[in-house]
């Protein structure tokens, strides 16, 4: 095993484990962008294919999203009869994802889900602008079939957070309670996806990148749930907002380029 960590290039590694990080750091506190953000490297930077690329950053969240979700309990960030309304959707339509983008091309979609988001993103925004302290988080109505369109995105090329945990705030859901819970189900999604993509396509998706994302996340993992639990609810908006609409926009002149 030590021979394994010194025969390692750590210098070419070192670039993914900051972007591990990074997007680790946002997903976290945001509840959104870890695979969108990774995924986008992979494929549109390092060439890989979109199945592989999924596989791996899912495989990365199976641990990232662990870390995240105990963080997210312990700091009292999880509502979990939400919890239970978008994970079991979200597992279901995660392996479903899996299995067409490992035997099928599904990407043709992907531009129409980038610019609904985009759009999310501004609405958002605009909410956040005119948020008062005085407004009280409501129950949001629309979640199983939420669960289930998010996972299906999130197994084709990133989408669990910037779906699920934009459409919960539109519905007035508690920003904080919202992204713990959200990133605490996004567990259970990667395993399953993860799982699905090792049946379908074998192991040989995982590579030394998929470490380097590893090890960033892990380490970036325990300060999402603080950075949720301290700032106040209009600056998260804020937050989500702006990311939604950077990411999106970005995914969508990639995917039309």
């Amino acid at each position: 095993m030590l021979e394994y960590v010194t025969n390692v290039d750590w210098s070419a590694v070192a670039p993914y484990i900051a972007v591990g990080f990074a997007a680790q750091l946002v997903d976290g506190a945001l509840g959104m962008a870890f695979g969108v953000i990774c995924s986008t490297l992979l494929v549109s930077v390092m060439g890989v294919a979109p199945a592989r690329a999924s596989a791996g950053v899912h495989f990365v969240e199976m641990f990232t999203t662990g870390a995240s979700g105990i963080s997210h309990v312990l700091h009292k960030n999880v509502d979990w009869k939400l919890f239970s309304r978008i994970a079991i959707p979200g597992v279901i339509g995660g392996c479903t994802g899996a299995y067409l983008l490992a035997n099928i091309h599904t990407e043709a979609a992907r531009p129409f889900v980038m610019g609904y988001l985009t759009l999310i993103g501004f609405y958002l925004l605009h909410k956040a602008w005119n948020f008062t302290h005085e407004q009280k988080p409501r129950d949001p109505k629309v979640t199983m079939p939420l669960g289930l369109i998010g996972g299906f995105l999130d197994a084709s090329g990133g989408g669990w957070g910037p779906v699920v945990t934009s459409n919960l705030l539109i519905q007035g859901a508690d920003p904080r309670k919202t992204i713990g819970t959200v990133n605490t189900a996004e567990f259970f999604l990667t395993v399953a996806v993860s799982l699905t993509f090792i049946l379908t396509i074998g192991l040989e998706a995982f590579t030394v990148v998929t470490g380097g994302l590893l090890i960033g996340g892990l380490l970036a993992a325990p300060f999402g749930a603080l950075i949720a639990k301290r700032i106040q609810p209009r600056k998260l908006l804020f937050a989500v907002s702006s990311v939604l609409i950077a990411t999106s926009l970005f995914s969508l002149y990639k995917a039309l380029a």
